[in-house]
């Protein structure tokens, strides 16, 4: 199950980086065309504004697998092992509720605007919700690995044991 995640995680890295690329490339050749020729791409403004949301939504989800999302751990850090694993299947758990909003949002504003089009690209506005489809549905399979009995997990800091504070006294020297 790692291996297929893993490899989703990087063709959605893959796919970020192409989103990226596109918008540069867009939003940089309208400023060019704009200014020295008077003239743009007509769909610039759109499918950058587009590529952003999904942007968005696919690097969070490579976040979450990657444990990057910011997070004030000090008091679970201090918890006995028993205290951790409760905060993490509360914050899951409170993750997935979010989760499932955003889908049920998600899935109605696609349905109310399935058949209302953009004005530049003339595509479905459904599209630009769907975006919303892909995080809740992809947070709940890494949730579902991520309640591994494998718990805690070696790649995430904050299920690690907090470190030593103090610092190590180097041995006494016997010069004379």
């Amino acid at each position: 199950m790692g291996r297929i995640i893993d490899l989703y995680c990087r063709i959605l890295k893959c796919t970020i980086a192409v989103c990226l690329a596109v918008m540069v490339v867009l939003v940089f050749g309208n400023v060019v065309l704009r200014y020295a020729f008077n003239s743009g791409i007509t769909v610039s403004e759109e499918l950058s504004r587009w590529l952003m949301v999904w942007l968005t939504f696919l690097g969070a989800i490579v976040a979450l697998r990657e444990h990057a999302h910011l997070g004030v751990d000090t008091l679970v850090r201090a918890l006995p092992p028993a205290g951790k694993r409760l905060c993490f299947v509360l914050s899951y758990g409170l993750m997935l509720y979010a989760d499932w909003l955003l889908l049920a949002g998600s899935w109605r504003q696609t349905i109310i605007t399935a058949g209302d089009r953009t004005p530049a690209t003339n595509l479905s506005v459904g599209l630009f919700y769907g975006a919303g489809w892909r995080l809740p549905l992809s947070d709940m399979s890494g949730a579902a690995s991520a309640m591994s009995p494998s718990w805690p997990h070696a790649s995430c800091p904050r299920c690690q044991a907090p470190q030593s504070r103090t610092p190590r006294r180097s041995p006494p020297s016997s010069s004379r």
